[in-house]
């Protein structure tokens, strides 16, 4: 992107204040004026720092689909072809075509020289993303899962030209080391002010901090040095946290941080478990269960309709030489994507899209079981409307039983694999202390409910 048309992106975004908490509902962000929830399926995460990478066209498909999230690493780490048995991953550029906050010089890196030209590459990312109008979760550090990927890193000593980091990889994101702490932080504070008037823009402070030894007092550091910087900055940016893979009870929440991430966070115990913290809890990565759309695809209904506030698939079509997302998974990829996949998730985004997110919330009903039995149902309330939204994948059949106040009640029958109303009927509740029991069409794979008012829908 030409210069000129960064600035003016940076001008136009200005004038917007960024993504926050709605003021009305704070499990929920505002963006542009508009309450939402953030919903993606994309790349890998290399978009910055693999400069083989096309973001223009990755951008243009997640626009397309109504999707309005990409998630990037800053280039504080990376990958090597084979990591993880990821097939033409966006996190491991070829020989020359990596791209880090450090300058280069000589086959090492200084730490305490920035690449200029890294932040332009970042900054005409973020315009682009901005223009339409996908907000970005900038992943400042990640830990280093295996030696290999600790060897390559700018802040190991063998590679920077100031000796520093001379430690394990267990130790690297811990208070033990000032002088590599100090870079680090000094990363974050060029960062923060560098991206400082976008306002399609969170921070998260670490990928799955919970791997590496990365120590807790460490991440607070981080998000104080984030808070700080902003302070004296025209903007304030929310700060996210990655907790957990699965679900775990947050005990003493960071009071700089307000949105909490897990990992592979199905089902979706993270946000019933920390329902009282009132924020956003976020799905920020999808995978090892095949290739498959179905299983992503329930995932997804299943945590939005639990109240989540981001669903963030991570879609391996993406590619260098298919930054369209349209390159073929195969097994060992270790998850899915594609196509078909995004055209299924954007029918969920538009069915989110269509409630009032400052008058939502969870709602509780059950779910008969095939011997006889019940379970709870995942579902959600507009009380502005109001409007019932539930979701199954029991098969073949779905028997839903809740209470329901006295009226006359629209049902709809919809396939969340299609956007499809499968079938359509009236209910007419009169008794307020009475059982409503609906039985579900067949279905194949899943099937979602929405209950109406006729009229006021």
């Amino acid at each position: 992107m030409p210069v000129f048309a960064v600035v003016l992106s940076m001008l136009l975004t200005v004038s917007q204040p960024p993504l926050r908490l709605h003021p009305a509902n704070e499990r929920y962000f505002e963006f542009r004026g508009k309450p939402t929830v953030l919903v993606t399926s994309g790349e890998h995460y290399g978009a910055v720092l693999n400069l083989d990478f096309d973001y223009a066209r990755y951008l243009d498909e997640l626009q397309s689909r109504g999707f309005n999230l990409t998630r990037t690493f800053s280039g504080t780490y990376r990958e090597t072809p084979g990591s993880f048995k990821i097939e033409h991953n966006t996190l491991a550029p070829k020989p020359g075509r990596y791209t880090s906050p450090w300058i280069e010089k000589g086959g090492k890196y200084d730490l305490d020289a920035f690449d200029d030209a890294y932040f332009r590459r970042l900054k005409s990312f973020m315009a682009e993303a901005s223009t339409r109008g996908v907000v970005v979760e900038y992943v400042l550090f990640c830990p280093f899962y295996e030696d290999g990927l600790w060897a390559i890193s700018p802040m190991n000593a063998r590679n920077n030209v100031n000796r520093i980091g001379d430690c394990p990889r267990e130790e690297v994101f811990t208070l033990k080391h000032p002088k590599l702490l100090d870079r680090q932080l000094a990363f974050v504070r060029r960062a923060v002010a560098e991206l400082n008037a976008f306002d399609n823009l969170y921070f998260e402070i670490c990928n799955e901090p919970y791997f590496g030894g990365v120590t807790l007092d460490w991440q607070k550091k981080v998000a104080e040095t984030i808070a700080a910087v902003e302070k004296g900055l025209p903007n304030t940016h929310l700060i996210a946290q990655n907790i957990a893979n699965g679900s775990a009870k947050i005990d003493k929440p960071d009071p700089n941080v307000s949105i909490f991430n897990f990992h592979y966070a199905s089902p979706p115990d993270a946000i019933r478990e920390n329902r009282g913290l009132s924020r956003p809890i976020g799905f920020d990565e999808t995978g090892f269960k095949g290739t498959a759309d179905a299983v992503y695809r329930r995932e997804a209904w299943e945590f939005l309709l639990s109240g989540g506030a981001v669903f963030s698939h991570l879609d391996y079509s993406f590619t260098i030489d298919h930054p369209d997302g349209t390159a073929k998974i195969v097994d060992p990829t270790p998850g899915g994507g594609g196509p078909e996949f995004r055209r299924q998730l954007s029918i969920l985004k538009k069915f989110i899209d269509g409630l009032d997110l400052t008058k939502t919330r969870p709602i509780n009903a059950r779910l008969a079981s095939r011997d006889g039995g019940a379970r709870p149902v995942i579902g959600l309330v507009d009380t502005g409307k109001p409007l019932f939204v539930f979701y199954a994948s029991a098969g073949p059949r779905a028997k839903f039983s809740f209470m329901l106040p006295p009226k006359a009640y629209k049902i709809e029958w919809i396939e969340p694999a299609t956007g499809a109303v499968v079938k359509t009927e009236r209910v007419d509740v009169l008794d307020a202390g009475a059982e409503t029991v609906m039985e579900s069409p067949e279905y194949r794979e899943d099937v979602a409910l929405r209950i109406s008012i006729p009229g006021e829908s």
